[in-house]
């Protein structure tokens, strides 16, 4: 029995190589389709892993505060149609500025932790970029202020040195934790832990030093995180305390100048005479103990925050999980409409492998006559035919396997996708193409059993 089958196999082996040509024709079908199935499901995956490591980002349940940056009109080209909208803006603005706020300060950042019982951990971020200077090197740098919370909201861990502790929280102590890049490049070849670097007009000493995270530039810019890897990370009230606090009020504020007070002496700084100078941080992280509880957690941050700042509506609040899972859900479906196009490239195959089967059985309706005169079966002539679109459909599978994979590659490289060819993709379009094949051979298969021997041998 099994030598019976080991020559069917050999004769559709025969059959598929002597028209080798049209074998490769109906193949291509399934080539391309398997092809089409790896790249899309690739291009799936790496947006899936990309999603997932901007979540890692960003945090898990983190909303952010930030201050909101005023707007001025460009141009006064709509004038005419829209004088009354104006009219009512400038009201509105004019009673705004009538109301006095103090922007984002520290004292909003305890106020959240202390009253909202949904908050697990609040961090609040200042931001300015100094001078780096150790031995010979130099560079322009971003020096945060926050506190430990910071680090374990956005999962950053030390492979150096020890967190911030509570007596350099509370007095404001030189001391900063370096990221690795700054590690590299500062500190090449010897120990950077208890180490001094300069950063601006102070001397810090680096007390830890962060692991490596790779981050995308297009996460940095969408997302508006810092670059972790090539940042100093020194106590909030460090910051507030040695290099400048814009929350305190000053004779040049007063006159309409930008400025900060550092180490007791009068700094102009022109760059936050163009932004809202009076925040004293520029944006607070919140964390939220449970998913369920962030939706209804914002809106009462937003409350909150409106009433502390004396009515004025100056801060914006983001969601970064819930936008990064509304891109998710986009791209599923995007990545399913692209499969679904994908697979009608296998039943397209399908249907080719079904076509040139039963011009074959049309083309060789003597060779049938004269298998079944010798004795063949009608089981035998299907398991024949069935083979021989089997074959070529797993060979069609096999080579487009190699080419979805080859695309995936190419893809990445040409572009900034991220492609992620998974074992899953492989064994599901195999199977795919191999079960395409049974099923459109079956029919050429059985119309070539039902051929009367008799009519089949006098057919020319």
């Amino acid at each position: 029995m099994f030598e019976r089958y080991i020559y069917i196999l050999n004769i559709a082996l025969e059959a598929v190589f002597l028209n080798k040509f049209r074998s490769m024709l109906t193949a291509l079908g399934i080539i391309f389709g398997v092809a089409a199935v790896i790249a899309m499901m690739a291009i799936g995956r790496g947006a899936q892993k990309d999603i997932l490591d901007q979540m890692k980002l960003v945090g898990v349940n983190n909303i952010v505060i930030s201050s909101k940056t005023e707007k001025k009109s460009s141009s006064d080209k709509s004038s005419n149609s829209s004088s009354s909208q104006n009219q009512s803006q400038n009201q509105s603005d004019s009673k705004q500025s009538s109301k006095f706020s103090p922007g984002l300060t520290l004292l909003d950042a305890v106020s959240i932790k202390q009253l909202i019982p949904t908050v697990d951990k609040v961090c609040p971020e200042t931001i300015y970029e100094v001078d780096v200077i150790k031995d010979s090197k130099r560079s322009t740098l971003k020096l945060t202020g926050t506190n430990p919370d910071f680090f374990s909201v956005f999962n950053l861990n030390l492979v150096q040195g020890e967190m911030f502790n509570e007596e350099q929280l509370v007095e404001g102590k030189p001391v900063c934790i370096i990221g690795n890049t700054i590690k590299s490049h500062f500190f090449p070849k010897q120990n950077p832990i208890g180490k001094e670097i300069k950063c601006g007009p102070i001397w810090l000493t680096v007390i830890g030093v962060l692991s490596n995270r790779e981050v995308n530039e297009q996460a940095l810019e969408n997302l508006g995180i810092s670059d972790y890897n090539n940042t100093i990370y020194t106590p909030i009230q460090t910051l507030l305390l040695r290099y400048k606090d814009r929350s305190l009020v000053t004779r040049n504020t007063l006159q309409g100048q930008g400025g900060y007070w550092m180490r007791g002496s009068y700094v102009v700084d022109e760059g936050d005479a163009e932004k809202n100078s009076r925040n004293q941080v520029d944006k607070i992280v919140v964390q939220i103990r449970e998913s369920k509880q962030v939706k209804p957690t914002t809106e009462v941050l937003r409350r909150m925050m409106i009433r502390r700042h004396a009515g004025v509506e100056d801060i914006e609040i983001k969601v970064p999980e819930l936008l990064l899972k509304n891109e998710e859900r986009t791209r599923n479906i995007f990545n399913m409409v692209l499969g679904a196009i994908a697979s009608i490239s296998l039943l397209i195959g399908g249907i080719g492998i079904m076509n040139i089967m039963l011009a074959s059985v049309m083309e060789r309706i003597k060779e049938i006559g004269i298998r079944q005169a010798i004795g063949a079966t009608k089981r035998d002539i299907i398991l024949q035919f069935l083979t021989e679109a089997t074959l070529i459909s797993v060979t069609g599978g096999l080579i487009g396997i190699i080419l979805g994979i080859v695309l995936s590659k190419l893809i990445m490289g040409l572009t900034s996708i991220t492609t992620i060819v998974s074992p899953l993709s492989v064994i599901l379009s195999f199977g795919v193409s191999a079960t395409v094949g049974i099923a459109f051979g079956f029919m050429p298969a059985r119309r070539a059993s039902q051929q009367e021997p008799v009519a089949s041998l006098r057919h020319e």
